[in-house]
């Protein structure tokens, strides 16, 4: 539970076709330790990072971040830096929920940098999707499991994934202390300390899905069911992750 003395912060992200090629931005706000900074874009496309003002999620906070693409909008929301999960005074758990929402003919990029878990921090992370049937979705996550020489904090996290009202993914991964036996057992990280996972979500995979197969050491290339597909993987560190996802991510358009 999230202690009453901790920070709420929320952040929002409104994205629309401008009717002229581009991407506008009429929805762009933050408040507290979530600030949202517009940058130079590409093309079509709108480019948004979201900076952290202040350290955190501390325990006891809750943070709310939601991103909308509606009307033709091309928007790609990334970070300035990490995230870094630490304890609170109080040891209580903090909340991090992020709500992603892309309409038809509308394309969304979520691209934030890695959480960390720092040792003796509590986080819980929800991220949904609610796609419509033609829209489009690049989303990674990933999550370092303490800094260098350090254990990690407890992290449950959970994605979810609807495309036209129908769940295509939802799934929920515990680490750290107090998570369920086996979470770093061979069927689970097997002693890695960086996980994380891509979901792309394509029209034209309904007819033309993607190949299940491996994609390096530690990295898979999973198809949903539905216009989707899920690339998962572990590595030893942040750098190691961040390049299998990006080769896995590179592999699709050759297919």
């Amino acid at each position: 539970m999230t202690a009453p003395g901790g920070v709420r912060a929320t952040a929002r992200i409104l994205a629309r076709g401008d009717g002229r090629g581009g991407t506008s931005l009429p929805v762009l706000e933050g408040e507290g330790p979530l600030a949202v900074r517009r940058t130079r874009g590409s093309g079509a496309e709108a480019r948004v990072l979201l900076v952290g003002a202040m350290s955190g999620p501390l325990g006891g906070d809750h943070f709310t971040v939601t991103a909308e693409a509606v009307q033709g909008a091309r928007l790609r929301v990334g970070s300035a830096a990490a995230t870094l999960a630490l304890p609170g005074q109080d040891k209580a758990g903090a909340r991090y929920d992020v709500r992603l929402a892309v309409a038809d003919d509308a394309e969304l990029h979520w691209l934030p940098e890695q959480l960390i878990s720092a040792n003796g921090s509590d986080l819980q992370v929800t991220t949904r999707a609610d796609l419509a049937p033609t829209a489009r979705l690049v989303l990674r996550e990933e999550q370092v499991l303490g800094r260098s020489g350090e254990e990690p904090g407890r992290l449950t996290s959970r994605l979810a994934v609807r495309i036209g009202g129908r769940a295509v993914l939802d799934q929920e991964l515990a680490c750290g202390p107090g998570a369920p036996g086996g979470w770093d057992g061979p069927a689970g990280l097997a002693g890695h300390r960086a996980v994380g996972q891509v979901v792309v979500v394509r029209p034209s995979f309904a007819t033309r899905p993607p190949t299940a197969r491996t994609a390096g050491e530690g990295a898979a290339v999973m198809p949903l069911a539905g216009p989707a597909v899920l690339v998962t993987a572990v590595a030893p560190d942040a750098l190691r992750l961040r390049r299998l996802l990006d080769e896995a991510l590179a592999s699709l358009d050759r297919d």
